[in-house]
Order: structure tokens, then C-alpha cells, then sequence
């Protein structure tokens, strides 16, 4: 689950932190309101899950009240496109407005996940401002990383390593510690999978303080975290990836192919869109509709996966696992009756039942097209996406 800017240095703020002073506004009148209280120079920010919004024109300087408000009427309700909405883009909503910061240095700093190593790790660089991902490929020297063991947490040494590769010394460094080991505790409080700070600045009076922020959480502990649950933005989120969770669909995720999957397990799914793009396909979402011996789950899966305009074709793959054969046909049947459009359906099915499967879609006398392995079965569904 992700959260906007101005959420994610609240929860900062709560951990000791420091960030700009702000408020946001859904009002341009609000945010000239606010800009008078800051004294009249802020910044105007758009506030959507996505990062480049300044070079999409949703982070506007203004230097009076009149100015701030110029700015909000410009970007609420604009559609902001970045490199991370995709070319459709996201509607504003709010505006985060902050106070101007004299910035002498931007840094960059982040609390993830390595999986390889089973621990957090903390990164910083000195290229801060700038899209990580970008400083990796061109100069991961740049980077800087220390390793931090659950159990004793992020020690005072550690932070002094980053520090030293950052060039910060003095009153910076103690500062940045201290802000250092309460994005950790922010981190580990809230299980996030990410918190991220860019650019960390150091103004020209010398505070340290997060001037963008970014968390991400973990789904799988959201039961710990009602608070962090309330602060979810469905807006921001795909329609069907919402409404799949809503009907208990936990792991669907939209892709930008037009072949639907509905799969049983995880590991499985992941082959199937292997299989699909192999064949010369592109896979339109990931479904792992696990033991769901629920017709009525599998028909909600299904006309999700149809109502995506761009599907020209679903290919479902049952392989063993405790899924009933009959119950996928069942739900496959009653899904193809219901859709408002004729999409083609290549089913392979193995597992419990399957004699009783096969059965329910041979006397069901729709167009289901079967196959015996999942290499045919992608292949089968290319091509019945190519003919659609």
C-alpha cells in the first residue's frame, strides 16, 4: 500500500523526523490561506502516488499568497501525467503547500528490503534529487549502502559510515543521525517496504530535513495497522485491482497486455505469463486465484479480468493444488454467459475433479478452447488474441 507525500512525512514527523512546515488544501483559496501563514513563499505540490511530478508541471514555487493561489487553481483537477502514471495520468485531488527551503545540498536516503541478505538495508548517495534508479545504472558507485541487523537495529556507527560517504560532518552529522535512526524506527514501527527520502537536503543554515518523502507498507501487516489502513487513497489505485480485494481477490495486479490469467498459485502465475510472453504474447494482469473452491469467486475473477477493454483473451491454468477442476469449470461457464462481450477462453485443467470439469464444459456447449499443457495453452491464447 502506498501513501501520498504529505502522509508519509506525518508519519515521519511522528518518529523525529524533521520536514518542511505545510498543510494541504483541496481549494486554491485554501492554499492561499495557507501560503499567508508561511509567511507567502511556498511551494505548491501535487499529491499523487507517483514521483516526477515536477517535471509534469505539479510542483509550482510562489512567493505571496496571490501566487500560491495561481498555482493550486493550475494544478487541482489537472490530470498529471509522469513517468509513473503512464500516459493516462492521475487527477489532483490535493495540494501539499510548504514553506520555500534555501537548499544547499540535496542527498538521497531509504530504508528497503534486500531479500537477498533477509535484512533491511539503509542507502544513501549524494546524487539526491535525481531518480534512483537512474544513479544506479549510470554510477552505482554513487550509492551507498550499510546492512542492519534486525535484532540489534540501526546503531550510531552506521549511520557515522553513511555520513562520511555523504561528506556530512559536524552539527550535519548529528543531525542526519538522528534523523537516520527515526526513519528506521518509522520503518520497522509501521513495517513498511519502503521509506524513502529525496532529496534529504541540507538547507544554507544548516538543518537536515526530509524535503520529499515516500512510503510504501507491506499488505501482509496492514491487520497491525489500522492507522496506516486509514490513510489508503483508493483513488490512486487501479478500479479493478480495487475491486478485485473488495471480493476477496487478494493478489491480482493489472498489466498492460491483453491476455487475462486466472491462475492457481503464485509460482504458477508467474510461469503462465513466462509461457504467455515466450508464445509472443503480452500477459494483462496477475491472478492467483489460489484454493478459491468458490464459483462465485471464480465468475468475480473472470469478469474483472473481461471488463479490461484491452483483453482480447483469457487463458486459465488449473494444475493440481487443492482447486476443484468442477468448480473452475462451473465459474468458467457462468462468467462466459455473463460477459457482455464474446472473449475467447483456452482452458487447461489438471487437478481434482477434472473428469467431472471436463464434463460440466462439454455439455455447457460454449466455445471453450482446451488444451493439455500450459506451452499450448499460451500459444493457443496468442493466437486467439491475434484472431480477436
Amino acid at each position: 500500500m502506498k501513501v501520498h507525500e504529505y502522509q508519509a512525512k506525518q508519519i515521519l514527523a511522528e518518529f523525529g523526523v524533521p520536514v518542511p512546515q505545510g498543510r494541504t488544501a483541496t481549494t486554491a483559496a485554501g492554499a492561499k490561506e495557507i501560503a499567508a501563514s508561511l509567511g507567502g513563499r511556498c511551494v505548491v505540490k501535487a499529491q499523487i502516488h507517483a514521483g516526477g511530478r515536477g517535471k509534469g508541471g505539479g510542483v509550482k514555487l510562489a512567493n505571496s499568497p496571490e501566487e500560491a493561489e495561481q498555482a493550486a487553481s493550475r494544478i487541482l483537477g489537472m490530470q498529471l501525467v509522469t513517468h509513473q502514471t503512464g500516459p493516462a495520468g492521475q487527477k489532483v485531488k490535493t495540494v501539499l503547500v510548504e514553506e520555500q527551503m534555501a537548499v544547499a545540498r540535496e542527498l538521497y536516503l531509504a530504508v528497503l528490503i534486500d531479500g537477498a541478505i533477509a535484512r533491511p538495508v539503509m542507502m544513501a548517495s549524494a546524487a539526491g534529487g535525481m531518480e534512483i534508479e537512474e544513479v544506479a545504472a549510470k554510477t552505482p558507485e554513487a550509492i551507498q549502502r550499510v546492512s542492519i541487523d534486525p535484532v540489534t537495529g540501526f546503531q550510531p556507527h552506521l549511520a557515522r559510515e553513511l555520513c562520511f560517504a555523504l561528506g556530512l560532518t559536524g552539527d550535519a552529522m548529528k543531525q542526519a543521525t538522528r534523523l537516520m535512526s527515526g526513519l528506521y524506527d518509522a520503518f520497522i514501527a509501521r513495517d513498511a517496504s519502503l521509506a524513502e527520502i529525496n532529496p534529504l537536503v541540507v538547507t544554507d543554515d544548516g538543518r537536515v530535513l526530509a524535503l520529499d518523502a515516500k512510503m510504501n507498507f507491506d499488505d501482509n501487516a496492514l491487520f497491525r495497522h489500522p492507522e496506516v489502513q486509514a490513510l489508503r487513497d483508493k483513488d490512486e489505485e487501479d478500479p479493478s485491482e480495487v475491486e478485485a480485494q473488495e471480493k476477496g481477490i487478494s493478489n491480482f495486479i493489472k498489466l498492460d497486455g491483453d491476455i487475462g490469467c486466472l491462475v492457481n498459485g503464485a509460482g504458477l502465475a508467474m510461469a503462465t505469463m513466462d509461457s504467455i510472453k515466450l508464445a509472443g504474447g503480452e500477459p494483462a494482469n496477475f491472478l492467483d486465484i489460489a484454493t478459491a473452491n468458490d464459483v462465485d469467486k471464480v465468475v468475480d475473477a473472470l469478469m474483472i479480468i473481461a471488463r479490461d477493454p484491452d483483453v482480447k483473451a483469457i487463458l486459465v491454468n488449473i494444475f493440481g493444488g487443492m482447486a476443484r477442476v468442477d468448480v473452475i469449470a462451473e465459474g468458467i461457464i457462468q462468467a462466459q454467459r455473463k460477459m457482455r462481450k464474446a472473449i475467447p477462453v483456452v482452458a487447461r485443467l489438471a487437478g481434482t475433479n477434472v473428469e467431472e470439469g471436463e464434463r460440466l464444459i462439454n455439455e455447457s456447449g460454449l466455445p471453450v478452447i482446451r488444451a493439455q499443457d500450459l506451452g499450448e495453452a499460451a500459444k493457443k491464447a496468442v493466437a486467439a488474441a491475434r484472431a480477436a
